[in-house]
This record gives C-alpha cells, sequence and structure tokens, in this order.
C-alpha cells in the first residue's frame, strides 16, 4: 500500500523479471513501434526504423493478428522479453518497458494509467506527416527510413 492507502501497482512492485504473462501483457500500451520494420547498417550496426510495419500489425486495433505464433508467421519479429528491452536502443523512451526497468513511472495516456486505449500515442501519430503502411515483398527498406525518430 502507498502513503494514500492504495495498492501499489504491480508494474511499481516489480522488475520487468517478475511480471507474470498476464502483467508482461498488460504493460504494453500497444504503440506499434516495437512492429516497425527495423533496417540495419551492416557497417556501422545502427538499427533505422521505418515507415513500414510488420503485415500481421492490425492498424485499426492497434494488435497483432498472429500473436500468439508471430514468430514462426514473421522470424524477424522483435520480440520483447526483460533482456531484450535493455539491448533494443531503437525503443522509443515512452515504452512502457524501458520505463519500468529504469524504475520510472508511466506516462499519463498509458491504459494502465487513463484506464483507456484511446489515450495511447500510437505509431499512426507518433511521427507525424509519415505514412506508415504495411510491408509489401521486395520492399527496399532504404526507401523508407525514418531518419530523425521524434524524442520520447
Amino acid at each position: 500500500m502507498d502513503k494514500a492507502g492504495k495498492e501499489t501497482p504491480f508494474w511499481v512492485q516489480k522488475t520487468l523479471a517478475q511480471l507474470n504473462a498476464h502483467e508482461w501483457e498488460a504493460l504494453c500500451d500497444r504503440c506499434g513501434l516495437c512492429c516497425l520494420v527495423k533496417a540495419e547498417d551492416e557497417e556501422a550496426g545502427d538499427i533505422y526504423l521505418t515507415s513500414l510495419i510488420c503485415p500481421f500489425f492490425d492498424l485499426k486495433t492497434k494488435v497483432c493478428s498472429c500473436y500468439s505464433q508471430r514468430k514462426q508467421q514473421n522470424p524477424d519479429c522483435s520480440t520483447l522479453t526483460p533482456m531484450t528491452v535493455q539491448t533494443y536502443d531503437w525503443l522509443p523512451d515512452h515504452c512502457a518497458y524501458r520505463l519500468v526497468a529504469a524504475g520510472k513511472p508511466l506516462p499519463t495516456w498509458h491504459p494502465l494509467i487513463s484506464g483507456r486505449h484511446d489515450t495511447v500515442v500510437n505509431v499512426m501519430n507518433y511521427f507525424k506527416g509519415v505514412k506508415i503502411r504495411h510491408l509489401q515483398p521486395h520492399s527496399d527498406l532504404e526507401d523508407y527510413l525514418i531518419l530523425d525518430p521524434p524524442e520520447g
């Protein structure tokens, strides 16, 4: 319990590794940014986001259409785990997994705080003026690079 007598939220009480499956999934705000296709500069090792999103990401519902089989359907899927969250520096600063790992509070728009999913800053409005579209076979990723992602 906190000073006001309210139960301390699970994401404050626990580390990412301590979360159960339900808590882990609840922490995801469905912004869709981890579902953007990434391009790697093979010489420098830098990772760049593109304006292409996984073909299995439903742009209306903001969820993966094959979530339980996502790695089988898309071997390039960036599956988040307590360990990978620490290494994926392309995750946005507002990513709840990053924030919890760093001991920071969730933003007021996060569904666990607001109680609503319509408050999420999703991929469709995160990159102002960038048209997000589904990855198509034979897409040249260089044509879709987002070179200056916004802060936060």
